[in-house]
């Protein structure tokens, strides 16, 4: 399979999953649940490569896969996200409250990119956030939106060393990519191309 798209450009369908950990370490995910808005994503790869010299070249070269970090901003995060991943509470009149001892949750998340051709859908296996900043501003001649901003970090899977999947639309998936967002998508097969 190959990505037939000559050019991306934007970004829609954010998804996200929560982890759930067991004692035995192994690892579940909740149904994910769609956050509107997505305005904008970007992610950098993390991870450094190390040169060994031998023979007066260059002999040998390890590379180290540490994930992707960077930022994803939203029109305005939904409170299940609030709930579900930052850890907050709702009390009996429907408040959210943020606590000082609130556990952020790991999560799958996955995002849909465009192109030329069709979508891209993506998921990254384990994913933490940090807690958004407050922003707000007086209106003037326009109303111009506020956004929620997150650092965003990815990194592999405890379980199995899985960081990302990456399904491109083609004549063979048709199925698993209209249910891409239905719940975490797992690798078929290792396949080597």
């Amino acid at each position: 399979m190959s990505d037939k798209n000559k050019v991306k450009f934007g970004l829609s369908n954010v998804h996200v999953a929560k982890i759930t950990k067991n004692d035995e370490g192994g690892i579940t995910y909740g149904t994910p649940f769609k956050i509107p808005g997505a305005v904008n994503l970007s992610l950098d790869a993390e991870g450094d490569n190390e040169p060994f010299y031998a023979d007066n070249i260059k002999y040998f070269e390890s590379y180290a896969n540490n994930g992707y970090s960077g930022e994803i901003e939203i029109a305005k995060l939904p409170d299940e996200f609030l709930t579900q991943i930052l850890g907050q509470k709702v009390d009996s009149i429907g408040g959210i409250v943020e606590n000082v001892n609130d556990i952020i949750s790991p999560f799958a998340f996955m995002y849909q990119i465009e192109g030329d051709q069709s979508g891209t859908r993506f998921c990254y296996y384990n994913t933490t956030v940090s807690r958004p900043s407050t922003e707000a501003a007086t209106t003037e001649d326009t109303k111009t939106p506020n956004t929620d901003t997150l650092s965003i970090t990815t990194s592999a899977r405890e379980t199995d060393g899985q960081v990302r999947y990456k399904l491109p639309l083609s004549d063979t998936n048709k199925e698993e990519y209209d249910s891409f967002f239905d719940e975490v998508p797992e690798p078929k097969d290792e396949v080597s191309i």
